[in-house]
């Protein structure tokens, strides 16, 4: 059976979402249909255009456009300050209504997604009719537009997507390649930045039909390796599958989103420690030790980031897996604010050998790991709340996210 890929893409999702949660509260007027713009903070000096309207767009006001340049070309622009958290939740709600039709999903960013329909086909039918069904629903039940992009692979999804916005539905097929995309400029080619464009204007190639007919030999030249993914991306070849996020049932996670950003050192060290306590009552349920241990951050614009560490010694306390995130979380992070902390530990074994060096005292290590699994034992008995680290009693972090 031939694949079949879907990408479904929510039109101006800041603005639209930020128009859905004004009219709820009793907004006057639905501001995508207004003089209106997402912006940074100004008096911070962030003060960019981050999502436009359409009014805006015909008056050639620009995604990324400073503020001061947009209130130039519209005087009467309205400019609200974006909302998170409100974007968190209606997109956990997009992909939970996507997921109810498939778990075939791959999660790009906060407003988009590929779907492998090709398994769920005989379920629901022609590829088509279920995209203008989920298209609608999605309007009806949410409130928002998606584009949805269909073809046998990814990058044709995506392309598909992309044509006439918004609220559409549109194909890309193999044999539609030549058709829809070969007349395109070459900087609408998925995966061809404005750098490469660039490049490939100087070199007389201007449309995606230039590049699929262009000679590799000299393409190397100037992209090497890339030079032949360009023109199969041309040609509308594509085999990167939809990647689907699976549960490792050979590893341990735990993460939390916080209800605020935090860009405070000591703060976030002490969330890490209740994860740490959280993983490690898990892994001494199944009795065993972590050869490797990773963190996990997420910033406030939903971008992710992690960092793992293969260790010497396998691990099994919370004292221990702290230890170590935290050294971690000073390697990956820059200072950027935080929304979602993680400790994941993997490599599992049942064997606790152990590497003394000449500063580690043996019998120590060994007293921490018998105290911690006691205590570990009367948290599975009792609760978690029966025992806390008297250092965090007070802390009113720990407190919340341990309740």
């Amino acid at each position: 059976m031939e694949k079949v890929i879907m990408h479904i893409d929510v039109n101006n999702a800041f603005l639209s979402w930020t128009a859905i949660d004004l009219l709820k509260q009793g907004f006057a007027y639905d501001i995508r249909n207004s003089y209106a713009v997402i912006g940074g903070d100004e008096e911070e000096r962030r003060g960019i255009v981050v999502a436009k309207s359409n009014p805006c767009k015909k008056l050639g006001i620009k995604t990324a456009d400073t503020l001061y340049s947009a209130r130039k070309k519209c005087p009467n622009l309205k400019v609200y300050k974006g909302n998170y958290s409100l974007y968190k939740k209606m997109s956990d709600l997009l992909f939970k209504h996507i997921l109810s039709y498939t778990p075939d999903i791959e999660i790009l960013s906060i407003d988009e997604c590929f779907i492998d329909y090709t398994s769920v086909q005989t379920l629901y039918g022609d590829p088509i009719k279920f995209a203008y069904k989920l298209k609608d629903e999605i309007y009806e039940k949410l409130g928002f537009s998606v584009n949805i992009g269909i073809a046998s692979n990814k990058l044709c999804a995506k392309m598909a997507s992309d044509f006439e916005k918004p609220n559409k539905v549109h194909t890309l097929f193999e044999e539609e390649v030549k058709i829809k995309m070969w007349p395109l400029p070459i900087e609408k080619l998925y995966g061809v930045g404005k750098k490469s464009s660039e490049k490939l204007k100087n070199l007389k190639i201007n449309t995606i039909y230039d590049l699929a007919h262009a000679d590799e030999n000299i393409l190397y030249k100037y992209f090497k390796n890339n030079a032949h993914k360009f023109i199969e991306s041309a040609k509308g070849i594509n085999h990167e599958p939809v990647k689907v996020e699976k549960k490792d049932p050979k590893g341990i996670g735990n993460s939390t989103t916080l209800s605020r950003d935090i860009d405070d050192r000591k703060e976030l060290n002490k969330i890490l420690l209740s994860i740490a306590e959280n993983v490690a009552l898990a892994l001494q349920k199944q009795n065993k030790y972590a050869n490797t241990i990773s963190i996990q951050i997420k910033d406030k614009f939903f971008k992710t980031s992690s960092h793992q560490r293969k260790l010497t010694n396998a691990i099994h306390t919370s004292k221990e897996i702290y230890m170590v995130s935290t050294q971690l979380l000073k390697e990956l992070w820059k200072g950027e604010p935080i929304r979602l902390l993680g400790i994941r530990l993997e490599n599992l074994t049942t064997t606790k050998e152990y590497q003394v060096s000449l500063f580690e005292n043996i019998k120590e290590v060994e007293e921490d790991r018998n105290l911690e699994v006691t205590v570990s034992m009367l948290k599975q008995k009792y609760g978690t709340s029966i025992v806390k680290k008297g250092s965090l009693l007070d802390n009113k972090i720990y407190k919340k996210y341990n309740e």
